[in-house]
């Protein structure tokens, strides 16, 4: 099998492969992936040297991401990636010129398009970002850290999609909501715009202080919300006080400047998500993110949140879009979704954990090309 060769065979396997295929990529036979698999986008056969920056990035480190995809259970209609991931498992240590050249003799890129695409028709996606916040927290409330984060209200624990109360009528002292959620905080945050951020964001980590004044990292991941529409902060704000900068760090400086109106900043979006825990093993790995929905940790840099009917989860993705926040030509891996997420060329870039994750991902708001690569 091609995965048993030593390294030094495999090298020479791969570079020839790479140069026949480069060569003579219009003899090639194409096999379009079952339209099944991505119902909502068309997906067109396109050469590698339409890729912007195929050439320059450092696939070694979209390779730990794709291998944890490939570690999930791959169904019957997935199955040309088993060879494909046996011999990515082989490349792992590979210099990245060995695993460029295999990537472009083993895989045939597609350029998505909306199912709707014409002349009349822009095809141009949308890029956004996201990220884990890292936030100070406390198990008990105080006058300083008084914004709780919730568990799932025992009576939506049940299942079902009924819309339950409101963030106005959650946050309202005596309120039959906070009735229902006693006992159900998991920590307390300094500010409810990082009640919102890390609602928005969907997970993150908090770093609690004990009694003893030691610091212990969880990690929250979304247990579920309250059923009611999302609705943007920065759309109320745009419609209600035309306010233009809209990234996240103009939505936080606009709060700080009218500390009166964040009440009706927030309870202008009545969606609220609820969380549960678990420990913070990787600690000082910003890479290293909470689960995605295929149910691998996403990788900083190298995952992205698509729509599956769009993009079936666990494809790799050739992203390039370019704009004021960053230049992205590079490997990802589709391994999450979001409500939002949702269309053809459409994706969420995972950036990281942290502040500075933060900062570009709140500003991140930007055309968008993509590319599935699948097996030929």
């Amino acid at each position: 099998m091609l995965s048993s060769l030593p390294l030094s065979l495999f090298r020479w396997f791969v570079l020839s492969a790479g140069l026949i295929v480069s060569q003579s990529f219009a003899q090639d036979v194409v096999t379009q992936p079952p339209a099944s698999l991505h119902p909502n986008s068309r997906w067109i056969a396109a050469s590698w040297d339409d890729l912007a920056g195929a050439f320059e990035d450092d696939p070694r480190e979209a390779v730990a991401a794709w291998l944890a995809s490939c570690a999930r259970a791959q169904p019957a209609s997935t199955s040309p990636w088993r060879k494909v991931c046996s011999e990515l498992s082989a490349l792992k240590n590979a210099d990245s010129e060995v695993i460029r050249i295999w990537l472009m003799a083993r895989l045939q890129p597609f350029r998505i398009e909306p199912l709707a695409a014409s002349s009349a028709v822009s095809n141009a996606g949308l890029l956004t970002g996201y990220y884990e916040p890292v936030l100070p927290a406390r198990r008990e409330v105080d006058s300083v850290f008084r914004y709780p984060l919730y568990r799932l209200p025992a009576d939506l624990e049940r299942g079902g999609a009924r819309p339950w109360f409101t963030r106005q009528e959650i946050d309202t002292a005596g309120s039959q909501a906070q009735q229902a959620l006693q006992g159900r905080a998991i920590a307390y945050l300094q500010s409810p715009l990082d009640v919102l951020a890390l609602q928005i964001q969907g997970s993150g980590q908090l770093d609690l202080e004990q009694a003893d004044g030691t610091h212990r990292r969880i990690r929250l991941a979304f247990a579920g919300s309250n059923n009611q529409p999302y609705k943007s902060v920065g759309a109320w704000l745009r419609d209600t006080h035309g306010v233009r900068e809209l990234s996240w760090p103009g939505i936080k400086a606009w709060a700080q400047n009218n500390p009166d109106q964040i009440d009706r900043l927030m309870w202008s979006n009545p969606r609220v998500v609820f969380f549960k825990e678990s420990p913070a093993s990787n600690e000082g790995q910003s890479s290293v993110g909470p689960m995605g929905a295929q149910g691998v940790p996403l990788t900083g840099g190298r995952s992205i949140a698509v729509d599956p009917k769009s993009i079936p989860y666990g494809t790799p993705v050739w992203l390039s879009s370019t704009g004021e926040s960053v230049k992205l030509n590079r490997l990802v891996i589709a391994q999450d979704t979001g409500s939002a997420i949702v269309g053809a060329v459409r994706a969420d870039y995972y950036v990281g954990s942290g502040d500075a994750a933060g900062e570009i991902a709140g500003r991140l708001k930007q055309s968008l090309q993509m590319w599935a690569l699948w097996p030929k």
